[in-house]
């Protein structure tokens, strides 16, 4: 199972805010993410810890949450990645032609956002919207929209920023099954094309940091353990807590950031700040 990229894609996304701006913030601007949404994935180069988002993708989410609880991905490796692109893994045979023995998942490119579902720090890219849903970069439709169509809500799509994990799938876009990747650097030729389903919260530099090959050359790094945050003991279950993309400090980052880059500026240009203790 391979990504399509285009070169002009692969570009470096611009230095993104730094977590420690946002550490002397109020407690009331931060969340602690559903522990049962948060996968602690321990490599042979260092921790990564991941949110899931079943409000953009929930059969892709129950998916790998189900694959992690049954201990699916201890032991696999990270068998092809790519420096200005993504590192992919998730394959029982370490090569990316196998899967899982469940079926394969309808795509889940996009999905529908109404006013239960706003976006942080929103603002206008042409006729459309970015922002964040939680933690993730997303683009929407005009929230405006909304009062034209049946269900009132507007079609929304992940954006693959960096730390964005998203599934890997063959020709057919219904083929995703439990193969995954994680973001390296941003790509906006995969929007709409793959279903984007989660995004690191810490440890995008042990993402970089994996070795590299199409196919990666052995030793593979390997994903020594993944489990969901809910399910580690709680003598070893770390404290996460993420910035809110609707509070107002993070809208304050956003602002600024905004002022910095002009009209270059995209949601990809900045992280969501979280504090793992």
């Amino acid at each position: 199972m391979k990504l399509a990229m285009t070169a002009a894609a692969l570009a470096l996304a611009a230095v993104t805010a730094s977590a420690t701006t946002a550490s002397a913030q109020s407690a009331s601007d931060w969340r602690t993410p559903d522990p049962n949404n948060v996968i602690v994935v321990e490599t042979n180069k260092g921790r990564i810890i991941a949110e899931l988002y079943p409000q953009a993708a929930p059969n892709h989410v129950e998916r790998v949450r189900s694959l992690v609880k049954s201990g699916f991905y201890d032991g696999l490796t990270f068998f092809r990645v790519i420096s200005d692109f993504m590192a992919q893994t998730g394959d029982p045979q370490n090569t990316g032609m196998g899967g899982s023995d469940q079926p394969n998942l309808t795509a889940e490119f996009t999905f529908r956002r109404g006013a239960d579902l706003p976006l942080g720090a929103s603002f206008k890219v042409g006729s459309n919207e970015q922002g964040w849903v939680d933690a993730l970069p997303v683009t929407s439709q005009n929230s405006a929209l909304a009062v034209m169509t049946a269900d009132r809500k507007v079609a929304t799509w992940g954006n693959f920023c960096p730390g964005v994990l998203g599934m890997a799938r063959a020709g057919d876009p219904d083929s995703a099954n439990s193969q995954f990747f994680f973001m390296r650097q941003a790509n906006a030729s995969l929007d709409k094309t793959y279903t984007a389903f989660g995004r690191v919260l810490q440890g995008l530099d042990v993402v970089r940091a994996i070795k590299t090959g199409e196919p990666v050359p052995d030793p593979q790094d390997k994903m020594l353990s993944v489990k969901l945050l809910a399910d580690l003991p709680a003598d070893k279950r770390p404290t996460v807590r993420v910035m809110d993309t609707r509070s107002d400090a993070f809208k304050a980052l956003a602002t600024k950031r905004q002022a910095e880059l002009g009209a270059s500026f995209t949601n990809c240009d900045l992280d969501v700040p979280a504090q793992v203790k």
